[in-house]
């Protein structure tokens, strides 16, 4: 079933009852406070801005997380974190990353990271609900980074960039070492991928993904 949302914030008809891929509802629009009303309860929008005139709602029942503590380290990244050839940080250049982001697909089919979606995204970053992960080189060059929203102790994962091998992956740590060392909770990773599969990620059911969002 897919549910027609007002544009007045009213809440989220139930999840549960959406389509086996997880999309559930359209319409509505990408306020602040709808944007944290969502995230809460682990909805995001996600949807192509080329060809859909109205958002796309999605809240898969099977989640894709990463547990800060089981992230894993291959032994190939430990050594190009050991070589300090790249330094990692928080929050120097939301707006560099998310336009990254969306510069590196922006061409491509069913390419949903536009104008509306940037700045919907920056203005939860002003608001401090949303959080980058900036990599760089000996030139301080920003050469890889992911962005995600953030409420309570987790962190949702949006997108992330590499222009060089394994920048992504190296920002990935270290928001799961940043978690770890401040009692975070989980990454949601919204969707299954080799990249993020290899590196620690699991499925878990809904109602107790729930229970950390709690």
């Amino acid at each position: 079933m897919i549910f027609q949302l007002d544009p007045e914030i009213i809440g989220f008809p139930d999840p549960r009852l959406g389509e086996e891929d997880g999309l559930f509802a359209v319409g509505g629009d990408l306020s602040a406070d709808r944007l944290l009303l969502a995230y809460s309860n682990g909805i995001f929008p996600w949807f192509d801005f080329r060809r859909r005139e109205q958002i796309l709602w999605w809240c898969p029942m099977n989640r894709f997380v990463i547990f800060p503590d089981k992230i894993h380290v291959s032994h190939s990244m430990r050594t190009l974190m050991n070589k300090g050839q790249y330094s990692v940080g928080m929050n120097e250049d939301f707006d560099a990353v998310i336009t990254n982001c969306s510069r590196l697909r922006y061409n491509y089919e069913g390419a949903w990271l536009g104008g509306e979606m940037i700045s919907a995204y920056k203005e939860l970053h002003k608001r401090g609900f949303a959080a980058s992960v900036e990599v760089w080189d000996k030139e301080d060059r920003l050469v890889g980074g992911l962005y995600g929203v953030t409420i309570g102790r987790n962190f949702f994962g949006e997108s992330m960039f590499s222009l060089v091998p394994s920048a992504s992956k190296l920002a990935l740590i270290y928001l799961a070492d940043f978690l770890k060392q401040h009692d975070g909770g989980l990454i949601d990773c919204q969707f299954e991928t080799p990249h993020l599969k290899s590196m620690g990620g699991t499925f878990i059911p809904y109602d107790e993904y729930l229970k950390y969002l709690e």
